[in-house]
């Protein structure tokens, strides 16, 4: 299995591809060896029996049911859905095969991981970090004059050739804010506060992940205490996730259009979360989420005006983190230029997810919570009662 990030790059950058010569990547098989050769499923029928085939990262749940490789050769991983190396290692283990990872970094993602695991154990892995100082397969000069006149950013240049981790991922919308957050100590151990309520921020797939934010917000503080994520799983299996939570709940928020979309049920997801008793947010009577319907731009401002008071659980939010660093604009390769959108990949669902949260911070009542209202919800939440004043209560505070 040669696996890139997506189908459609295994078909372009390998199955299709020619050399600077202009030989054929499939060329380089020996033609006495080929069976057959199957365009649509991207697969080389060997006549020894063997297979060679080309799939993407982002439907290894589909491409590896049922197959049992004996390599896998992972290209460009710092772009793959990381899920994909999950799931075949087992398979080699069993088997004894072997996997090969490639890739140009892409901050400290995905693949500074499975670097930092390969560096530390160079009994169970061959780990090779070059640079161009080591390749010398192009001129430095010609770079920097690519830097001088505008061609590349000096930041690009430091990640494409000299493989950098400590440069973001180009067009990352967020990492340099995780980066901030990380200084000030606001990603690590946030404890869930039992005496305050626990929101919610839903991304809800449609083919791919479903992804939960669970946070609590106290005062101006936002605290983000855990998170979810699943894919190709009804309503029913994220409500019984909610209801299996220790937490007291206070609101859940989801997209704007989570009223008009179908389940399949006749039902739309508003309608059947409610009846699993997942009650999301509402407005213009019950016809959308109580979100508003803005551009994905603004979400994302929102959602950089937002980390400067929100503290995340490293432990519990491990895919939210790495998702929000690498959350990044869509690349145009002919024009090189990044796009004013999104790149949707397997990071999206949870930035939109974080991008829901923001949005809903400002209609969340606890943006003016005053001493005496977290008191009395305190109390409420502890004792299940109402505040009293004070001459009428037992308790050993007032003693």
């Amino acid at each position: 299995m040669y696996c890139l990030p997506t189908f459609r790059q295994a078909k372009l950058v390998i199955f299709d591809s020619i050399t600077n010569d202009g030989q054929r990547f499939l060329d380089f098989i020996p033609k006495e060896l080929i069976k057959s050769v199957n365009s649509q499923e991207l697969k080389v029928a060997l006549t020894n029996g063997s297979i060679i085939q080309f799939i993407g990262s982002d439907s290894y749940d589909t491409s590896l049911v049922g197959t049992n490789p004996r390599m896998v050769i992972m290209s460009e991983y710092a772009l793959a859905d990381p899920r994909a190396y999950h799931y075949v290692r087992p398979i080699l283990n069993a088997n004894g095969g072997t996997m090969i990872i490639l890739s140009t970094p892409r901050g400290k993602g995905s693949l500074w991981d499975i670097f930092q695991i390969a560096s530390n154990n160079p009994k169970e892995w061959f780990c090779s970090k070059l640079t161009l100082d080591d390749t010398q397969h192009i001129s430095w000069e010609e770079i920097k004059k690519e830097i001088t006149s505008g061609e590349i950013s000096e930041d690009l240049a430091m990640q494409e050739y000299m493989t950098s981790f400590e440069i973001g991922i180009s067009g990352a919308y967020y990492t340099k804010y995780i980066d901030k957050m990380r200084l000030n100590g606001q990603i690590g151990e946030v404890p869930w506060e039992p005496a305050f309520k626990v929101s919610t921020a839903w991304d809800i797939g449609v083919r791919d992940s479903t992804t939960i934010i669970f946070f609590q917000k106290i005062g101006q503080t936002v605290r983000i205490i855990d998170s979810y994520e699943k894919s190709k799983e009804g309503m029913e299996h994220y409500a019984q996730v909610i209801n299996n939570k220790p937490y007291s709940y206070d609101k859940h928020w989801a997209p704007h259009d989570i009223a008009v979309r179908e389940f399949g049920s006749g039902l739309t997801r508003l309608e059947k979360a409610r009846s699993l008793g997942v009650k999301f947010e509402t407005r213009d009577n019950g016809k959308s989420s109580g979100l508003p319907n803005i551009s994905i731009t603004d979400g994302i401002e929102a959602a950089r005006s937002s980390f400067a008071k929100v503290w995340i659980d490293e432990k519990r939010c491990k895919g939210l983190i790495k998702s929000l660093e690498s959350y990044r604009q869509e690349f145009d390769s002919k024009r090189k230029v990044y796009r004013d959108r999104p790149l949707h990949d397997h990071n999206s669902h949870y930035a939109d997810a974080y991008r829901y949260l923001a949005l809903s911070l400002s209609r969340n009542r606890d943006g003016q919570t005053t001493a005496e209202e977290l008191e009395r919800r305190y109390t409420q939440t502890v004792e299940g009662q109402e505040t009293l004043p004070g001459f009428f209560r037992d308790d050993h505070r007032n003693m």
